[in-house]
């Protein structure tokens, strides 16, 4: 007993040891020329999914929420680096409807087969409390995959008319049910349908 609660606690610990913790920030989009610097907004831990471990469900460690300018209408939200003034991932703009009463954020991160973190973008969700206990900002992983590569030497062939010809795999419509339109063509003749 002693083993198994001992390597829980060891796997426990490598789990939080590869978690990583990224900084969600928010700049209002104003018709001033007096363009807020980007805020901080949250921080959410998460693990980032790979091929051989289901995903593990993201953590929002902090939550503040915005102070935004009432000439706002939408904001930004992505990875902000302080240091270099610069986004570090793709940004999404949503409406500051997303920060309203009633409502609670939801964090989706994207992340690459790679785990690296591609961007980030939120929405909110009306809070029901008949429905749900837990108010509070959530998140979760998306991780991009591949897309449907396209079939290498695999020439196509053409008719002289410049169509495409159909391969001895793929059958036409009439090829495929014929045997319906014959039992409809029986029925309609022997009277099956008309209920004598």
């Amino acid at each position: 007993m002693r083993v198994f609660t001992l390597l829980s606690t060891l796997l426990a610990a490598a789990a939080v040891a590869s978690a990583e913790t990224v900084s969600i920030f928010l700049q209002p989009i104003t018709t001033s020329n007096n363009v807020p610097p980007p805020a901080l907004l949250a921080e959410v831990q998460y693990t980032a999914p790979s091929p051989t471990e289901p995903p593990t469900k993201p953590e929002v460690t902090s939550y503040e929420a915005p102070d935004i300018p009432d000439d706002a209408k939408l904001v930004r939200i992505g990875i902000y680096d302080s240091a270099a003034r610069a986004w570090a991932s793709s940004t999404t703009v949503v409406s500051v409807d997303n920060f309203g009463k009633g409502y609670s954020p939801h964090f989706v991160l994207t992340v690459s087969e790679g785990g690296e973190l591609l961007g980030v973008s939120v929405r909110g969700v009306r809070i029901d409390a008949g429905q749900t206990r837990d108010f509070g900002p959530q998140a979760v992983v998306v991780a991009t995959g591949r897309g449907k590569q396209v079939d290498l030497n695999k020439p196509v062939v053409l008719s002289p008319e410049g169509k495409k010809v159909q391969e001895e795999g793929e059958k036409s419509f009439l090829q495929k049910y014929w045997w319906v339109i014959a039992i409809g063509a029986f029925l309609l003749v022997s009277g099956g349908g008309d209920g004598k």
